[in-house]
Formats: C-alpha cells, structure tokens, sequence
C-alpha cells in the first residue's frame, strides 16, 4: 500500500515504475500494490498475474477510504482481510 498519494492520471506504466524506482520492488513478482488519490475517493490496485497486470480501478461515490496521509518511503504491507 503506498502512503500518502498518487496521481491517478498514472497507468500501468507509471504506477509499475514506482513500485519499482520509489520502493524498490519488483512488480512482476505477484504482489498486489494500492495506491490512492488526494481526496481519498479513488483506489487503483497493480497487479501482475501470469502474462500481464491488471489494473483495478475503485471511486466512491460518498465517503471516503481510510488512509495513511503522512507520504513514507516505504509501501505498508497489509494482509488480505486488511486490504477488504
């Protein structure tokens, strides 16, 4: 889970990129990274599965999603049923 925010005008591309460059992980390596907007409405999640990543898209339309406001260097990792 990356702290803080990202710009959700970032793709595939760009959100491996800082997987890779920002946290220092590999993104082809199964796992799943998080990644939300300023306003705390939108998730996007990177995922690598077999032959190619998936990107899912998430907005709310009321409320907003709990999130570490404070920018670290390193992701969080979360389990699962955190993660729902």
């Amino acid at each position: 889970m990356a702290t803080g925010v990202t710009d959700m005008r970032k793709s595939i591309n760009g959100l491996s990129l800082i997987v890779s460059e920002q946290f220092g992980h590999d993104p082809f390596a199964g796992s799943i990274f998080v990644f939300c907007n300023r306003s705390r409405d939108k998730l996007k999640i990177l995922y690598w599965e077999c032959n190619g990543f998936w990107l899912y898209y998430r907005r709310l339309d009321k409320g907003k999603f709990q999130w570490p406001t404070e920018l670290n260097e390193h992701p969080l990792s979360l389990t699962l049923r955190e993660l729902h």
